[in-house]
């Protein structure tokens, strides 16, 4: 069942919901079973809500020129490191190590939200984000979903845009 809140998610919520609530923006959370056999945590969460996969986002977190930076890609596709480090104003880019990213956002791996990390990372969206208008981000634990505008997921993260999904 989905829960639709507007500056809800202070007590017992995700960071991901907190940073939400206090912004005062509209979101709906979309809770679901998490399948711990599933190879894609995302497409997994596709399945189980029932979205398009291209509608539900990803978050990765990647090494551009040393520096870690947050990716934001459609679970349909993959990310492009060399746009990624393009968009980000940097050479190379490469997956940070699953540790490192734990360490920077306060999430696990699997739950990773672009919302509420514990820094503000460098962060790039696709230019998908776009097509759609609402879409799907973790909410900061395996299981959760939250549904927003897009909009409001460039403003709360401070990202750009740009394509860096790829097939």
């Amino acid at each position: 069942m989905a829960k639709t809140a507007k500056g809800a998610g202070r007590a017992g919520g995700t960071p991901a919901t907190v940073a939400a609530g206090r912004a005062g923006i509209a979101f709906t959370l979309h809770p679901y079973e998490v399948d711990p056999a599933a190879e894609s945590y995302g497409e997994a969460a596709a399945a189980a809500l029932g979205v398009p996969p291209e509608r539900l986002f990803k978050t990765l977190l990647a090494e551009v020129d040393g520096e870690l930076t947050v990716g934001v890609v459609p679970v349909s596709g993959r990310l492009d490191l060399k746009a990624l480090a393009a968009a980000a104003g940097g050479k190379r880019a490469r997956m940070a190590a699953p540790a490192d990213a734990e360490r920077a956002t306060g999430y696990v791996v699997g739950g990773i939200s672009p919302l509420g990390q514990r820094r503000r990372l460098p962060a790039v969206v696709d230019a998908s984000v776009s097509d759609f208008p609402t879409v799907y981000v973790s909410a900061g634990r395996r299981g959760l979903q939250i549904e927003l505008a897009p909009a409001d997921l460039l403003r709360l993260t401070g990202a750009r845009t740009a394509v860096i999904g790829g097939a």
